[in-house]
């Protein structure tokens, strides 16, 4: 299957290597896409995601992995698709909605220009309850690494160090797999790769099983 990854604010497509590779290992087609929030406005890298789908991607059966702010525009791209919609999405450590990070650092300079339009949206609790939800099978991975402690902003929370478990799920519970990692390096995640192999290979099963 073709799968198009896709990284997280402040890194760059070098974080899903190893993702990718576990995935080609696996028998699928792994494709990166890059992004820049620093240089590039939300609506100009969905344009450039979907041109990218069109152009490289099966999309009569193809998946979507995002992580962080790759979630977000995933998201973004799906009121763009039509009926090439993906048959399934896996979001490592999405925001579902604005979070207090995001809120938080917004207020500061260097935020605001490293992350430019996209980094501001994050902080914008009706542009974020506004996105839409894939149609088809989703996965949410969201980590519980981070510190549960009275002086941490979580406080007893679960989190990943950025994201609690809260903001990661959103409502989507019954789509969520609690991974023992870190926001930043959630895609590293053996758990995250072996569930999302196992769950590949079931749609593939049922789709092979249609009349």
């Amino acid at each position: 299957m073709d799968i198009v990854l896709i990284h997280g604010m402040g890194r760059t497509p070098l974080s899903m290597l190893r993702l990718r590779r576990r995935l080609r290992r696996a028998g699928h087609n792994p494709i990166l896409f890059g992004y820049s929030p620093t240089f590039e406005t939300l609506q100009g890298a969905t344009a450039r995601l979907v041109k990218l789908l069109e152009r490289r991607v099966d999309t009569a059966h193809y998946a979507l992995v995002g992580h962080s702010l790759g979630t977000v525009l995933i998201r973004s791209a799906l009121g763009r698709l039509g009926s090439r919609m993906p048959a399934a999405c896996f979001f490592l450590a999405p925001p579902m909605a604005a979070c207090r990070a995001a809120k938080f650092f917004s207020r500061f300079w260097l935020y605001k220009v490293m992350t430019g339009e996209m980094g501001r949206l994050l902080a914008v609790d009706e542009f974020m309850r506004g996105l839409p939800m894939p149609p088809g099978f989703v996965r949410i991975y969201a980590g519980i690494g981070g510190p549960r402690a009275a002086w941490s902003p979580f406080g007893m929370e679960e989190n990943d160090g950025i994201l609690s478990v809260h903001e990661a799920i959103g409502d989507c519970n019954a789509a969520a797999v609690r991974v023992p990692a870190l926001h930043t390096f959630i895609m590293h995640s053996p758990r995250v790769y072996e569930d999302m192999i196992k769950s590949l290979a079931t749609l593939a099963h049922a789709r092979s099983t249609l009349p």
